[in-house]
C-alpha cells in the first residue's frame, strides 16, 4: 500500500486549557477513587432496591455463536485480542489492552452467551458475573468508569434474564444490590464519561437503569435529560453524527432504539427529542448503506454488520428515504438503478470528536448492486490493529488526490498533548464548495477543497457525473494553483482503491478490467496512464489485500486536468 502516515503538527495553543484539565483530572485519580471506595461515599448508593428488571429492551446485537463457542473454551475475544482462561477466571488476567479490558468489564461476553442459551451458557454467564462481583464490588477503574459502567447495565438489561430468572434468592439480591450501586453512581458520573459515543452511551445507560428498575423514577427523568441533551450535541439537523462516522451513527441509532423500546414497555412517553433523533437518524443510516446491507467507510467508520443494521432500520416505522445531499453531515450520494456513488465533500469533525477522523475530503465509493467496487482502506477500529492507524488515516488510504504524499488534514502530533486529548485531526480543508446539477447525462456533482492551499498552492476539484442508468461514472480531476508564485513541480497522484473481492486485470488497450463476484464486468480508462499497485482493506475485523488504480503526475504553474471513466461492459466476462 503506497500510503505513508498522515502528516503530524504541532498542537494549537487552544487545546492547552482542555489538555491542562486532563491533567488535573489525573492527578486527581487516587484521591477520586479513595473517596468512592470509601464506606461514607457508598452509604450514599444505598436505597430502595429493586427485585426485578421490570422491561427487557430489544438489542439488535446480531446471533454470533462462534463468539459464544469460544467463551465456552474459555477464549474471551475483544478488539481483535483473545486471552485464554484455563482455571482461573478471566478477571485475575493481565488484560492485552485497555480496550480489551474494558470490553470484559462491560460484559461484552453476556450478548453471544445469551444468544446460544443453553445451560453450559448460562453456568459461565452466572460464575463470570459472581466472579465480577467479587471483586468489583467497590468502585473499581475501569470497571466502574461511567461508559463502561453504562455498557454493562445495558447487557444486563437486554440479555440478563437467562441468568435472573430461577436464579437463588441470595446470589440474585446481591445482583441487585449491584445494579442499584451502579446506577446510582453513574448518575453522579455520566458527564465523566469521554466526549463521543462513550458519554452518549452513559446517558443511555441511566435513562435505561430507570426504565429498567423500579426504584427511582427521578433517575429515569434525570437520564432522560441528559439523553436528551447528547444527542442534540451529537446528532446534527440532518441525522448524522458530530464525528462523520456512518458506524458511530449506527451505534447511536442502536441506544436510541433500546431506550425507545423500554420506554414504550414500560408504558412512558417517548421524549420529542428523542423521537426526533429517532425520525432523522434512521434516512442517514439509509443513506451511508452500500448494496451489500453494510456502510460505507469514511471517518474512522468501518462497514458495521449487515444483519444488526437491518435488525435497526427493520424497527423505523416512518422509512424516511435518504437524502441526495446531506449537507450537516457534508456528504453527496448518487443513485441510479444499482450503482450507489458516496462522496465526502466535509471538513474534519470538531476536535473533541476528530480523533478518529480521516483525511478523506473528496474520497468516494462506489458499488454496483451488492458488490463493493471502488472504497476506501478502512479504519484500526479494533486493538489488534492499530499499527495500521496512522496510514489508514493518511489521505493516500482514501479514493481521491494525494498532492506530495502528503495529506489534505494533519494529525495532532504524537507528544503530551495527543496523549491527553487523543491524536487529533486538525488544520484540514476550511473552505469546501460543493454544487450539485442534474443534466441529460444524469446527476452531477462538483466539489473542492483547500486543503492543499497553504502547503502547496493548489486547490483540488473533483466533478462526478453518474449517468441515468448507472451504466457509467464519469470523473474530472482539477489541480488549480491559485497564486503567481513559481512553484517546483508537484507530484500528484488520484487513487482507486479496489475492494478485495473483485478482480483487477489490464487489458491490450490499457484499460482495466474489474470484474465482480457476479461475473458482470466494468471498465476503467483515464486520460493519463494507470498503473496497478497493492494496497489494503481493513472495512471489517480481518486486514485483507487488494490493490489499487493509481494516476500519477505533476503539477506546476498550469492546472492540469484528469478525466477518468468507471463504465459497465457486460456480464459473465
Amino acid at each position: 500500500m503506497a500510503a505513508s502516515p498522515a502528516k503530524t503538527a504541532r498542537p494549537p495553543l487552544a487545546f492547552l486549557p482542555e489538555a491542562m484539565g486532563v491533567v488535573c483530572w489525573s492527578a486527581s485519580g487516587g484521591l477520586r477513587r479513595w473517596v468512592r471506595r470509601s464506606w461514607l461515599y457508598r452509604g450514599l448508593l444505598k436505597g430502595p432496591l429493586a427485585d426485578r428488571i421490570a422491561v427487557h429492551p430489544f438489542d439488535a446485537l446480531p446471533r454470533k455463536l462462534d463468539e459464544a463457542d469460544a467463551l465456552l473454551r474459555g477464549r474471551f475475544r475483544f478488539q481483535g485480542e483473545a486471552v485464554d482462561a484455563d482455571n482461573h477466571s478471566i478477571f485475575d488476567y493481565p488484560a492485552p489492552s485497555a480496550e480489551w479490558n474494558e470490553a470484559l468489564h462491560g460484559f461484552d461476553w453476556m450478548p453471544p452467551l445469551s444468544a446460544a442459551g443453553g445451560e453450559a451458557a448460562r453456568t459461565l454467564a452466572t460464575n463470570l458475573l459472581s466472579q465480577w462481583l467479587k471483586r468489583n464490588a467497590r468502585y473499581t477503574e475501569p470497571a466502574w468508569l461511567p461508559h463502561v459502567m453504562a455498557r454493562r447495565l445495558i447487557a444486563l438489561f437486554a440479555h440478563g434474564r437467562f441468568i435472573l430468572s430461577n436464579s437463588e434468592v441470595m446470589w440474585r439480591s446481591k445482583v441487585f444490590v449491584s445494579l442499584r450501586e451502579q446506577s446510582r453512581m453513574l448518575a453522579r458520573t455520566a458527564g465523566e464519561a469521554p466526549e463521543g459515543l462513550p458519554r452518549l452511551e452513559a446517558a443511555a445507560g441511566l435513562a435505561l437503569s430507570g426504565a429498567c428498575l423500579s426504584d427511582s423514577p427521578r433517575r429515569l427523568q434525570a437520564g432522560l435529560a441528559r439523553l436528551e441533551a447528547e444527542l442534540a450535541r451529537q446528532i446534527l439537523p440532518d441525522g448524522g453524527h458530530i464525528s462523520r462516522s456512518p458506524e458511530k451513527l449506527v451505534l447511536a441509532f442502536r441506544l436510541v432504539l433500546m431506550v425507545m423500546d423500554a420506554l414504550t414497555a414500560a408504558n412512558k412517553i417517548v421524549p420529542p427529542g428523542l423521537r426526533g433523533a429517532h425520525d432523522r437518524m434512521a434516512p442517514m443510516i439509509r443513506f451511508f448503506r452500500h448494496g451489500d446491507g453494510s456502510l460505507a467507510l469514511f471517518n474512522g467508520g468501518g462497514e458495521g454488520d449487515a444483519r444488526m443494521i437491518a435488525g435497526l432500520l427493520s424497527r423505523d416505522d416512518v422509512r424516511g428515504q435518504p437524502f441526495a445531499y446531506a449537507r450537516h453531515s457534508a456528504y453527496q450520494r448518487l443513485a441510479a438503478a444499482r450503482t450507489l456513488v458516496l462522496l465526502d465533500c466535509g471538513s474534519p469533525p470538531p476536535p473533541a470528536f476528530s480523533a478518529n477522523a480521516h483525511a478523506g475530503c473528496l474520497a468516494f465509493e462506489l458499488s454496483a448492486g451488492p458488490h463493493r467496487m471502488i472504497v476506501n482502506c478502512g479504519t484500526a477500529a479494533l486493538a489488534s490493529h492499530r499499527r495500521w492507524h496512522p496510514a489508514l488515516r493518511a489521505t493516500a488510504a482514501h479514493s481521491t488526490v494525494t498532492l506530495a504524499d502528503t495529506s489534505s488534514s494533519i494529525v495532532l502530533r504524537e507528544g503530551w498533548t495527543s496523549r491527553r486529548l487523543g491524536a487529533r485531526l486538525i488544520h484540514g480543508p476550511a473552505e469546501i464548495e460543493t454544487r450539485r446539477v442534474e443534466t441529460e447525462k444524469g446527476w452531477t456533482v462538483v466539489a473542492s477543497h483547500d486543503g492543499y492551499l497553504h502547503s502547496f498552492g493548489v486547490r483540488h476539484e473533483r466533478e462526478l457525473t453518474l449517468s441515468p442508468q448507472g451504466l457509467a461514472l464519469t470523473g474530472i480531476d482539477r489541480l488549480l494553483p491559485k497564486d503567481l508564485r513559481k512553484r517546483a513541480a508537484i507530484p500528484f497522484a488520484v487513487r482507486f482503491h479496489v475492494h478485495p473481492d473483485v478482480r483487477v486485470s489490464t487489458a491490450q488497450s490499457g484499460d482495466i478490467i474489474l470484474k465482480l463476484p457476479s461475473g458482470e464486468g466494468w471498465r476503467f480508462r483515464a486520460s493519463l496512464p494507470v498503473a496497478v499497485e497493492e494496497s489494503v482493506y481493513l472495512g471489517g475485523d480481518t486486514v485483507r489485500r487488494c490493490e489499487q488504480l493509481v494516476i500519477a503526475g505533476n503539477v506546476k504553474n498550469e492546472p492540469v486536468e484528469i478525466g477518468w471513466l468507471f463504465e459497465q461492459i457486460g456480464m459473465n466476462l
